[in-house]
């Protein structure tokens, strides 16, 4: 029997979310032994709309690449987790950005983990990398692909120039993200 996931990347147009997701599909397919199916949606703007790419990750060959319900959503806008944070099966993975995301006050049923990945992008000196920390983050929380396969999948889908620090970004991230796994540091 096949095992397979769903994941859900979303934010507003601009924050890489699409990057987020063919990073993420590239590297469980190529570094991972896996088998991976990308889409995406896009508002009408091409920056500060709604978008949402979604992965569907298998050890069998995909039959169908649209995701039902996601058992992990990445959320970096309000917008984003308002919109989607509802069709997370029992027992999913909800990851926000922590000074972007207000949360409800109960989610239950699912993890909930907050990354601070703007403020963490700022401090390495561009709010562009925001969502390499976020994707260190979860890679680090949701232990479906190594860091070193995340890494691999980098070249081609970053600015060669920017590579260096993408890597240093994705790395502050995924150390954040073992530290809040070692304390068990979930949201409230």
């Amino acid at each position: 029997m096949s095992t397979q996931q769903e994941i859900r990347f979303s934010g507003f147009g601009g924050q890489g979310i699409i990057r987020c997701a063919l990073i993420t599909g590239k590297a469980l397919s190529l570094y991972a032994d896996k088998y991976a199916a990308m889409t995406q949606v896009i508002g009408p703007e091409a920056r500060g709309s709604a978008c949402s790419a979604q992965v569907v990750v298998s050890d069998t060959r995909i039959l169908y690449p649209y995701i039902t319900h996601p058992g992990i959503l990445m959320a970096l806008s309000q917008d984003a987790y308002e919109k989607y944070y509802q069709e997370l099966s029992p027992g999913g993975v909800l990851i926000v950005e922590q000074d972007l995301v207000k949360l409800h006050p109960e989610h239950p049923g699912l993890s909930v983990w907050q990354v601070p990945a703007t403020r963490f992008a700022e401090e390495l000196g561009n709010r562009l990398f925001t969502n390499l920390v976020a994707l260190g983050f979860f890679t680090a929380v949701t232990k479906m692909v190594t860091d070193e396969a995340m890494k691999k999948a980098l070249p081609g889908l970053v600015p060669d120039r920017f590579l260096k620090i993408n890597i240093k970004a994705f790395e502050k991230g995924y150390v954040y993200g073992l530290e809040a796994l070692s304390e068990g540091r979930t949201a409230p």
